[in-house]
């Protein structure tokens, strides 16, 4: 029902605007139409990853690996994952849904997606070259430990 509310008020300022200004309109929708379409193969190839994730992994599996029985091992498993993984996280977000429906912990997710946003192993030489060794290699060490005390609470939080 909320989608639908705020689909309608999409479309009622959309209207508004084309009445308003119709060349900025159709402007501002063509500067969205490019940037959907620069987000959209990153969209697609992470659903593929994760479908085919889901499609090797039974949910068993994936809550052995990343359950909530799976403890810190799990926590560390998922940290590790996101710390490597390069992906936006209006990608991540619908990926970590479809991880929990199948069975993956809370505490899990949130280690992985607050390491994949805070931490870049992926990253690091370019950080290194324009921040020096020590801060990127300092930051990234601090951004992974906060990873897992960030997930630690969320699971203290859900667990309440």
């Amino acid at each position: 029902m909320e989608n639908l509310i705020l689909y309608g008020v999409v479309a009622v300022l959309l209207v508004f605007s084309m009445i308003r200004d119709r060349a900025k309109t159709k402007k501002a929708l063509m500067k969205g139409l490019k940037a959907f379409e620069g987000i959209l193969s990153q969209f697609l190839i992470v659903l593929m990853l994760v479908a085919i994730v889901l499609a090797v992994f039974d949910p068993a599996t994936i809550s052995r690996l990343l359950g909530a029985g799976s403890g810190f091992m799990g926590i560390m498993i998922a940290s590790l994952v996101g710390a490597i993984t390069l992906i936006p996280g209006f990608v991540a977000f619908p990926a970590a849904a479809e991880l929990l429906r199948n069975g993956a912990g809370v505490t899990q997710i949130a280690a992985f997606v607050s390491s994949l946003m805070m931490v870049g192993i992926v990253t690091l030489p370019l950080e290194i070259r324009y921040f020096g060794k020590k801060a990127a290699i300092g930051r990234n060490t601090l951004a992974f430990a906060f990873s897992i005390v960030a997930a630690l609470f969320v699971g203290w939080m859900v667990a309440r």
